[in-house]
């Protein structure tokens, strides 16, 4: 009995041992940009470097909004972010309910479309997609960023939710066209309500993957005013220096938000992500 007391003890400490170096290691990245953003100049360049600040020094985070125009580019981002969601999650719901739930030769062939639309890297498609932007002039406009972001928003939502649809009960919809409801009332009545969770949890993805877009928002917006977020960071060094207390305090207020999001909705997101992946 003492024996499996001990085995189950030194199990559990290996197991959750094994967990805590994992979430240091992803951890880590962000905890080192976090310290570096609160470490004086002097620590800043120093090697080897100190791991912890010597001196708590706020001047970055005063930097970031009274040097740069970085609420600008959170409001860029916002916007941006904010409008591919809605419009992914329009049409992709539609799409979506349609391959989950109407019968139609190619089904299989459309999702295999889509996942492979999504598999294509940003690189490949930059080239067309900036000249046909320039030739219908909506470079540095919030559209012709949100156009772009759509080619990996759609993917993602439509794969997401077809799983997710799939998973709901077919009686209910059928019991409001009985009732006299048309299949589209019965989408907006019924479908909706129910996939509540799975709608909230694609948002949460599309909005992050959106947040962090870099390559389209470099490229397809040129004009300071018009940048987002990850271009305008990229844009802080100058030609004779590397503000790297600046750039990591600016990472850090762009990224606290999304953590504290993803942590306040984790149960949400979990349950959307569980309960349209039981079943394939």
């Amino acid at each position: 009995m003492a024996q499996k007391k001990i085995y189950s003890l030194v199990k559990n400490i290996l197991f959750y041992g094994a967990i805590s170096l994992f979430v240091l290691i992803v951890m880590f990245p962000f905890i080192w940009q976090a310290l570096t953003s609160f470490k004086p100049p002097e620590q800043i360049n120093k090697m080897p470097p100190d791991w912890w600040p010597g001196r708590l020094w706020i001047e970055y985070y005063v930097n970031v909004f009274t040097k740069r125009p970085f609420l600008l580019y959170l409001k860029n981002s916002a916007v941006v972010s904010i409008t591919t969601t809605i419009v992914s999650l329009a049409v992709g719901s539609f799409c979506a309910y349609a391959l989950a739930r109407l019968r139609f030769r190619g089904k299989k062939v459309i999702l295999a479309l889509v996942l492979s639309v999504s598999m294509f890297p940003h690189i490949a498609t930059l080239s067309p997609m900036f000249l046909f932007l320039r030739k219908m002039e909506l470079l540095n406009t919030y559209t012709g960023l949100v156009l772009p972001y759509t080619t990996f928003a759609l993917p993602l939502t439509i794969w997401t939710l077809t799983s997710f649809f799939r998973e709901l009960p077919k009686e209910l919809e059928e019991a409001a066209i009985m009732d006299g409801c048309s299949r589209i009332k019965a989408f907006w009545k019924v479908t909706i309500p129910l996939a509540a969770p799975g709608m909230f949890t694609t948002a949460i993805l599309v909005f992050i993957a959106a947040w962090n877009e870099f390559l389209y928002a470099l490229s397809f917006m040129t004009q300071d005013g018009m940048r987002t977020v990850p271009p305008g960071i990229a844009m802080f060094p100058g030609e004779h220096d590397l503000p790297w207390g600046d750039i990591a305090a600016a990472s850090v207020v762009v990224t606290v938000p999304l953590i504290i999001l993803v942590l306040i909705f984790q149960r949400r997101i979990i349950a959307g992500l569980t309960s349209g992946g039981v079943k394939g």
